[in-house]
């Protein structure tokens, strides 16, 4: 007869997409659609969500064996990119534009994730790790991650035009707002704006000066949650964040810290410092 209180031992191993996203093989909400739609096998058999690693466990993705056991011994790694206008934040681009991530130091395992999109006319800062976890709590909607950016405006902007962008406007996918709005100056038809947001849907912050037709000339973004873009990180450029700077960022997301990442190899593009 079993005992009501009887606490029953945790299930031996991780699940699949906790190990996958750690090791940078995609966010986990990415790994979760690959098991939904079978696409990643457990010793043989199609995997369901619930499903975790164990030691020995064969792991195969699109019918490609993954050495996840390696995933366990890759470190924590988060790089501050400086984007430029006219850049794509994806793998590949058809049209050949310049891509974001052929500008970043190569992984000898997993790959890098960009922590939330810039469209190709946006400029600024973007964080990119190798921990699929890390990415996901500092993109999911619930944390409300606060994004801030710098926006060049032509024209006078009226306050009871400011005061509706904070009090928030409907857009075409539900209502959206300026969390904070700060004027920052400039010469001639130019005007400079500071802008919080702390969402990260598609280009938000043109929809929202565009809504009240307010053309946005230029658009860069300074500040992603508790990291800011250095002041001396060139367009095209990164800087990795070191173990004491990479701990607070890890605390901010809820996880637990861990050992030093590894550093930057000598002749990468790297500033001297970030600031968080």
């Amino acid at each position: 007869m079993s005992k009501k209180n009887e606490t029953q031992a945790p299930a031996p191993g991780e699940r699949i997409q906790k190990v996958l996203a750690r090791g940078g093989a995609g966010s986990r909400r990415e790994i979760e659609h690959w098991i939904n739609e079978g696409r990643v096998k457990l010793n043989g058999a199609v995997a369901t969500l619930g499903a975790r690693l164990k030691a020995g466990d064969h792991l195969q993705i699109n019918g490609r064996v993954v050495q996840w056991e390696k995933y366990a011994e890759q470190p924590t790694r988060v790089l501050l990119y400086h984007k430029s206008a006219g850049e794509v934040v994806t793998r590949r681009d058809p049209e050949g534009r310049p891509v974001v991530f052929t500008q970043m130091p190569k992984l000898a395992i997993g790959r890098w994730i960009a922590v939330g999109r810039l469209d190709i006319n946006t400029s600024g800062l973007l964080l990119a790790t190798n921990n699929g976890e890390l990415a996901n709590r500092l993109m999911h909607p619930s944390t409300q991650v606060e994004r801030e950016y710098a926006v060049r405006i032509l024209g006078e902007v009226p306050d009871v035009t400011l005061e509706k962008l904070r009090q928030g406007v409907e857009l075409e996918d539900g209502k959206a707002k300026f969390d904070d709005i700060r004027f920052s100056g400039g010469e001639g038809a130019n005007k400079w704006y500071y802008v919080t947001v702390s969402e990260g849907r598609n280009r938000v912050v043109r929809r929202l000066w565009e809504s009240q037709e307010v053309t946005v000339s230029r658009l860069m973004r300074v500040r992603y949650g508790p990291v800011v873009l250095p002041e001396r990180l060139k367009a095209h450029s990164f800087y990795e964040l070191d173990s004491k700077e990479l701990g607070l960022l890890m605390e901010f997301a809820g996880m637990e810290k861990e050992k030093p990442a590894i550093k930057a190899k000598p002749g990468f593009k790297s500033s001297k410092s970030g600031k968080m």
